[in-house]
């Protein structure tokens, strides 16, 4: 029978604002083949642990629960399943057992593995993931709070898997380029994307305890990345790139301890850094992705304050708001993420961060996703807006298209007014209004596809997205509609063009060769 104890990493401290040390994780290249080995056959990879632990046990799994799993494998010998308790369960197994599978003692010099006696459990998170184009293993500290075991997290805690992570992942353009960077690299998860089309990747982070992660998450999966130590952009000097991907520490706060949120400066400084500073480390056409937390300051409108950090960049640029959080709501949120809800100094801690939003005015905290392109345009690009609506992941080949869309659009009007036009395969028209009445209240047109966007139209725009077939240029269109609608053509041209431009870059119409623009 298998010892399904809960593994010593996890039992309560004796004072859990002071977890102990552990080592940093470091395996010879030899052990770092051999475990790469054992994974791969016993076929430790996404798809086969769900199949191991049926639909109901992942999905608790996927909620930090392990006992539906635990019950469904309390009789599977198999490797597959000695895998599933010793990392995504994080139990305590047999020696021997592991000894069968795995180089035990490598893995306990290594800091990978703890055994005492004939119990043996992990340290480290050695995890299954995952895209399209095939399988990966990371590697990064014990999930916290699993089955609710709760205790503060070390101040080096490198953080696994997670939403944010995965959110980046799909963001990220997917065009080949020579030259990556990964800042703040964490488990190095965005650094397995980035090799599969890039052809050299850089990752930094100022954490030493996650660049051996990252390090051996890449050496895992036999994958050449460039592993730096340093702040922010420190570590590349005067160095350019093609992508900068990255999920900086952004939390907003008067300073903060831990590394894997908290970048040491006071409240949204972190953000605008990586924003101002990245621009100047991009080469022609290269584009910046960042997640980002900005403030919401009293008498301050949000989108001037990025939109300032933005204007400094001389980029084409598309900031999205995804959300707002209270301040006292966000608080919250992050004491329970660093496992110090209901510690000693909680209520201290809870003050004192609330007393400096309100000596700062801070009203509240956006969380959103920058996107920023170096073009060269003399007039860039600009938009900053709030989406807080549903959108279709991944969403990178929206955003690659838009930047595409926006330069492809430096046009003038009389070059617009030359173009055929199609509408896009996923709009659709809604009218909208009482039934029974001969016209309708509203015209809408709505994307079925990445934004999802759903914009209010008037008769003559909505007449006009309807005329696009790719038959008739924009001006013949826009004349024929003033004749149908008597109105002076050229102040219809006035009214439609800004429109048409704005229905083109959206991606709601495209020009009749699927090019928005020449």
């Amino acid at each position: 029978m298998t010892d399904d104890s809960a593994s010593p990493a996890h039992r309560p401290a004796t004072d859990p604002s002071v977890p102990p040390a552990l080592p940093l994780p470091g395996l010879a290249d030899d052990d770092v083949a051999q475990l790469r080995h054992a994974l791969a056959e016993a076929r430790y990879t996404v798809d086969a642990v769900h199949d191991l632990l049926g639909d109901r046990a992942a999905a608790a799994l996927n909620r930090n629960r392990t006992i539906p799993g635990r019950l469904r494998l309390d009789a599977d010998r198999s490797a597959l399943a000695l895998l599933t308790r010793l990392w995504r369960f994080q139990r305590a197994v047999p020696v021997s057992e592991v000894r069968r599978l795995l180089p035990l003692e490598s893995l306990v010099d290594g800091g990978i593995l703890a055994a005492d006696g004939d119990r043996a459990w992990a340290l480290v998170d050695i995890r299954p993931y995952a895209d399209d184009a095939g399988d990966w293993w990371v590697a990064a500290d014990l999930t916290p709070g699993l089955d609710g075991r709760s205790a503060a997290l070390p101040v080096d805690h490198v953080l696994g898997l997670n939403g944010a992570s995965s959110t980046l992942a799909q963001l990220t353009i997917r065009r080949p380029v020579a030259r990556a960077l990964d800042l703040g690299t964490g488990c190095g998860v965005q650094a397995l994307h980035l090799a599969r089309h890039c052809d050299t990747v850089v990752a930094t982070d100022v954490n030493r305890r996650a660049l051996a992660m990252a390090s051996l998450t890449a050496r895992l999966n036999g994958i050449e990345v460039d592993v730096r130590e340093g702040s922010l952009y420190a570590p590349v000097a005067n160095e350019r790139f093609d992508l900068i991907a990255t999920n900086p520490p952004f939390v907003v706060s008067p300073g903060g301890r831990y590394v894997y949120r908290d970048s040491g400066l006071a409240g949204d400084e972190a953000s605008r850094r990586v924003v101002v500073e990245g621009a100047s480390r991009l080469g022609d056409g290269g584009m910046l992705q960042s997640l980002a937390n900005w403030m919401h300051i009293r008498g301050q409108d949000w989108q001037e304050r990025v939109g300032a950090w933005v204007e400094q960049t001389g980029c084409d640029a598309w900031v999205i708001q995804r959300e707002v959080q209270d301040p006292a709501e966000y608080i919250e949120l992050w004491l329970r993420d660093s496992g110090e809800t209901g510690s000693p100094g909680d209520d201290q801690m809870y003050r004192d961060w609330l007393a400096w939003f309100d000596e700062n005015g801070v009203e509240g905290i956006g969380f959103g996703w920058i996107n920023l392109r170096q073009s060269g345009a003399d007039s860039p690009t600009v938009r900053i807006e709030g989406w807080p609506h549903a959108v279709e992941q991944p969403l990178a080949p929206v955003i690659g298209d838009w930047f595409d869309r926006v330069d492809r659009l430096r046009i003038d009007d009389d070059a617009l007014l030359d173009l055929h036009l199609t509408v896009a395969d996923d709009v659709v028209l809604e009218q909208i209004g009482q039934p029974g009445e001969q016209d309708p209240e509203h015209l809408v047109l709505r994307q079925h596809r990445g934004m999802m966007r759903a914009v209010q139209s008037g008769t003559a725009e909505a007449g006009f997205v309807g005329a696009c077939d790719g038959t008739l240029p924009v001006g013949a269109i826009i004349d024929a509609l003033a004749d149908v609608l008597d109105v002076d053509g050229g102040r219809l041209r006035g009214q439609v063009l800004p429109r048409v431009r704005t229905l083109l870059q959206d991606g709601f119409l495209n020009t009749a060769d699927g090019r928005p623009a020449m």
